[in-house]
């Protein structure tokens, strides 16, 4: 599994013209799972995307995690960060968890981060075409691995 994260002043997922998520300041997540993603690589996810620090403390350094300040999370599922892009001209979905296993891995980790962040888990639609807009923080982005 790998995460994508993005600090945003604000982010939303669209789906068909609909908004079905959308967030203020906070983290945009965009996650890849990869086969064999266990249990123990989720949860351990769920608490880096918490409590990673990004966000300034009174002195302007990263010192601040979501957790401390309770913004907002859009967790957005997205295969195509665990392509091959290793060689040639296009990239091979063969290093991407199947799209059962993928699922369950992702709905498993908005269940965890739903659970440890009361202040709000927003998420995208798993499989279906989306329409993500941000607007990044800094811009500050981090690729997070279990």
């Amino acid at each position: 599994m790998l995460v994508l994260i993005q600090r945003v002043s604000e982010a939303s997922v669209r789906v068909e013209g609909a908004v079905i998520g959308q967030i203020g300041p906070g983290l945009l997540a965009l996650a890849g799972m990869e086969p064999g993603d266990t249990e123990a690589q989720i949860a351990r996810m769920a608490d880096r995307l918490l409590g990673y620090r990004v966000f300034g403390d009174e002195t302007g350094k990263m010192n601040r995690s979501l957790r401390d300040t309770g913004g907002g999370l859009l967790l957005v599922s997205q295969f195509t960060l665990a392509a091959d892009t290793s060689s040639g001209m296009r990239p091979g979905f063969s290093t991407a968890a199947p799209p059962a296993e993928a699922e369950r891995g992702f709905n498993r980790l908005v269940d965890i981060c739903r659970q440890k962040h009361a202040p709000g888990v927003e998420t995208g639609q798993f499989g279906a075409h989306m329409v993500v807009s941000l607007v990044n923080d800094g811009p500050v982005t981090f690729l997070l691995r279990p």
